[in-house]
């Protein structure tokens, strides 16, 4: 990985391949770590860039509250930072999508065409938003294990756990790993975002939604609204797959990738 240092402050990415640059941006709570199968197959046409969010993984961690703006705002000076001047196809996963909305209002500039892969503009309800505040408390005092065993059984859908345990351990010690007080600090700022519903008919790039068909977090049926409030947006509904449709069925997703960039780029 790259360590880039961003107003002096270290941040880490993985870059690999060369074409039309594939923004790769992860989901709460892990790392680059997670997009692994597409790095793999989607570096072979397109440039990967592949960071560690603020918090995640080897880069630097805030403590307090790290707000979807201020995650975005990173994104853009990373880009800045490895001059990357051509417009970037971003692709976001969860609170990746969080994040992506808020790239989309302030760095629209940079953005050639989105993916969004299990993601939801809803804000968090009263319930959701104690959950949070409750997690971020019970990490700073005890560490990952307790966010492990609440978190862990949404993430994948039954095949997959029976299939492709080591998916599951895989994610298990990245979380295992992760900096509660960076961890905290993302639950903080998840917890207060925007709705950002009305921003999807306003879109005016070319956009890929991915739900897997068992996913707990974004469901399909709201994805599919998503999609549908998007003009021209195309959907893909990976079966056997739940949150971590990426990760857990990776062919489909990458042959999906590469047919929707083929189209656009």
């Amino acid at each position: 990985m790259l360590k880039i240092t961003i107003n002096g402050e270290p941040f880490f990415v993985k870059v690999a391949g060369e074409g039309h640059p594939l923004l790769l941006v992860h989901g709460f709570p892990l790392s680059h770590a997670m997009w692994q199968p597409q790095i793999e197959n989607l570096q072979r046409n397109f440039r990967v860039i592949v960071p560690d969010l603020r918090g995640c993984g080897k880069s630097i961690v805030t403590p307090g509250k790290v707000t979807m703006e201020e995650y975005a705002d990173d994104l853009a000076m990373l880009l800045d930072a490895l001059e990357i001047e051509e417009r970037v196809t971003y692709c976001g996963l969860s609170m990746g999508g969080y994040i992506g909305w808020q790239f989309i209002r302030n760095h629209r500039d940079r953005l050639h065409s989105l993916i969004l892969c299990d993601t939801r503009t809803a804000a968090d309800d009263a319930i959701v938003l104690s959950n949070r505040h409750k997690m971020a408390a019970n990490v700073l005092s005890e560490g990952m294990q307790q966010a492990i065993k609440t978190m862990l059984p949404k993430l994948f859908a039954s095949q997959t756990r029976t299939d492709q345990p080591e998916i599951v351990e895989t994610i298990r010690n990245v979380m295992l790993t992760s900096d509660p007080e960076g961890v905290a600090a993302a639950l903080m700022g998840m917890a207060e975002r925007p709705d950002m519903t009305d921003l999807l008919p306003e879109i005016d790039l070319p956009t890929l939604f991915v739900v897997g068909e068992e996913d707990l977090i974004s469901t399909i049926e709201e994805m599919r609204s998503m999609a549908s409030a998007v003009p021209n947006a195309e959907l893909l509904e990976v079966a056997q797959a739940g949150h971590m449709a990426p990760l857990e069925q990776p062919a489909v997703v990458n042959a999906e990738i590469q047919a929707f960039l083929n189209r656009h780029v």
